[in-house]
């Protein structure tokens, strides 16, 4: 029986080699990926749908996060970014800092979206006048240099340092700061929700260092709640700014959109800075796309978009900001003289 299959599948072979050929290089063009990334120009993330305050007042207009689009590097991709404009390549390498790979990137970027949503929930219970209460700073390791000797991890909270609690990475300096080089350090970290005891050893750079640098998010509580949601596919900061905007136009009775569809980036700090974004020119074309009336972005984007516009005609109102409270203000003027 099975020589009779073996046969079978010989003779389907010899009879169609050609076809399978072509078939197994088609195949090879599109999963084979190269080490690049193409930029495209993306698209707009309503955030009417993604965040809701408790009994929030309703809005006629709405802020919506840019962002890019990425195709992967594989051969008809990279083709077809000669063709296209818009479509650019860039490295893999340009991508990630020196000495870590994508996934760790990505977890990385994890964090800092996690960041700018408790920041922009921060800044607008602030500017609001609501109430929140930070009851605790959670200290997560973002990157480690090539020169660390540690088992810590990106995403670990580091809830202890040689027996000693830290609350940021000032602490973590200071008693780093009294060893000399080549001394073992003990770190008590939380990882996946298990406490767990890992090192790292001391060296001279600039001062004394173990290569670890340091991230802190929130948890805080609000009144009214609050509650976002997002995507696994997505991350990064660059949607802090208008998350802020969203949430405190939900806990505001006037509405700041003035009924318009506003499309921005840029990323917010708990005081309340916005702060220089990449990939504007694909935001920008994404805005458009979505019938933005509104762009919005970080003052040290304004020139690229305003070229941009520039360059493609495009009728929108663009918005530089280099705060929160700089762009609540722009957005009552603009809605004062319609």
């Amino acid at each position: 029986m099975f020589a009779k299959i073996y046969e079978k599948i010989k003779e389907f072979i010899k009879e169609n080699y050609k076809e399978l050929i072509v078939l197994l290089v088609i195949v090879l063009l599109f999963t084979v990926e190269l080490p690049f990334k193409i930029y495209t120009p993306g698209g707009a993330v309503n955030l009417n749908d993604r965040i809701t305050v408790e009994d929030g007042y309703e809005v006629e207009g709405s802020f919506n996060m840019a962002y890019v689009s990425m195709v992967r590097g594989s051969i008809p991709f990279l083709l077809i970014s000669y063709v296209i404009p818009d479509w650019d390549i860039v490295s893999s390498e340009d991508l990630t800092i020196e000495g870590e790979n994508m996934d760790e990137a990505l977890a990385r970027e994890r964090l800092y979206m996690q960041q700018s949503i408790d920041a922009a929930i921060i800044n607008a219970y602030k500017a609001a006048g609501k109430d929140i209460t930070i009851i605790r700073t959670i200290n997560e390791v973002s990157y480690l240099t090539k020169e660390a000797d540690t088992d810590l991890k990106i995403g670990d909270q580091i809830l202890s340092v040689n027996g000693e609690n830290i609350s940021s990475l000032e602490d973590l300096k200071a008693i780093i700061g009294n060893m000399d080089a080549g001394e073992r350090v003990s770190l008590k970290v939380l990882r996946d929700e298990e406490e767990k005891e890992c090192f790292a050893v001391t060296y001279e750079a600039e001062g004394m260092k173990i290569g670890v640098s340091l991230l802190t998010t929130y948890e805080y509580e609000t009144d009214p709640e609050v509650t976002i949601t997002s995507r696994a596919s997505e991350a990064g900061s660059s949607g802090g700014l208008m998350m802020s905007l969203s949430i405190y136009n939900q806990l505001v009775e006037e509405d700041i959109t003035g009924g318009k569809k506003i499309v921005g980036t840029g990323t917010i700090d708990i005081e309340g800075n916005v702060g220089e974004i990449g990939g504007v020119k694909y935001k920008l074309i994404g805005a458009v796309k979505n019938d933005a009336e509104i762009f919005m972005c970080p003052e040290e984007n304004y020139e690229e978009a305003v070229s941009v516009a520039e360059d493609k005609g495009y009728d929108i109102t663009i918005v530089s900001v280099a705060t929160f409270e700089e762009a609540i203000k722009k957005l009552d003027e603009l809605n004062s003289s319609n």
